[in-house]
This record gives C-alpha cells, structure tokens and sequence, in this order.
C-alpha cells in the first residue's frame, strides 16, 4: 500500500517554491511595465499630427516621398505596437496563471513536466517546455 501511495506522490511534481514565484512575478511585472511604456511611445507617434511630426508648422502639403515615407513609418509603429500588444496579452496570461493556481505556473501545458528555471527566466510567459515547444514549432514546417 506504500508503493501505491509513494506512486502517486511521484506522478504530481510538485509545486514551484514562493521565491521562485515572487521572482517570476517580478519578472512579469517588470516586462509589462516595460510593453506598458513602449505602447506609450507608440500612441504618441500615432497622435503626432503630420505636421507635427516632422516640426513642420505649415499646413503646405508634403512632398509625395515625404508622404510615403511617413506612411511607412505609421505602418511600421503600428506593426510594432500590434506585436507588443500580443506580448502584453501573453504576460497577463501568465500572471492571471501565476495568481489563479500557483501550484500550477511553471508547468508545461501540454506534458505537465517543470518548464526549466531557465527558460522561465528569460521567457517568464512560456507555457510549454522547451521539448513541446520544439515539437510544436517543428511540427509548423
């Protein structure tokens, strides 16, 4: 009856110590504040006025180049800001995890083995171990 008991307690790793998780919770916190403030700078270029942007206080048209350039200079704001906006997106995500059941936050979604303290640190919103991930992103080809 031991071994059946001692079986199971084996199966369920357990869970990551409260330091650990106020670090990631620092990390987390920290990324975000981080996006929070890059998606700042990217509203104001989106407020800038065209004339404004360029210091220009006429309201003479611009060149057609001057035109496109600043067309591709929005659009790429705009793509960087989309990206930061999905970053955001994945670290709420991970500190909604991180609150809800901390017993769980730094498992891997898809085999349930501890994602390593590494990976965690550098990418404290990861979800899978880096062997799914690898089968995941392989599995993309």
């Amino acid at each position: 009856m031991a071994s059946a008991s001692s079986a199971s307690s084996a199966k369920k790793p357990k869970a990551m110590n409260k330091k650990n998780l106020q670090h990631f919770e620092k990390r987390l916190l920290e990324e975000r504040r981080r996006v929070l403030k890059e998606l700042g700078h990217y509203d104001e270029a989106f407020g800038a006025t065209p004339q404004s942007a360029d210091g220009d206080l006429s309201s003479y048209s611009f060149h057609m180049a001057d035109q496109g350039t600043d067309a591709m200079e929005r659009e790429k704001a705009f793509l960087f800001a989309s990206q930061e906006g999905r970053f955001l997106w994945h670290i709420d995500e991970a500190l909604r995890r991180l609150y809800r059941s901390p017993e769980k936050f730094g498992k891997c979604h898809n085999c349930g083995n501890e994602i390593a303290f590494e990976r965690l640190d550098a990418l404290p919103h990861a979800r899978y171990c880096i062997e799914c991930k690898q089968r995941e992103e392989d599995a993309k080809k």
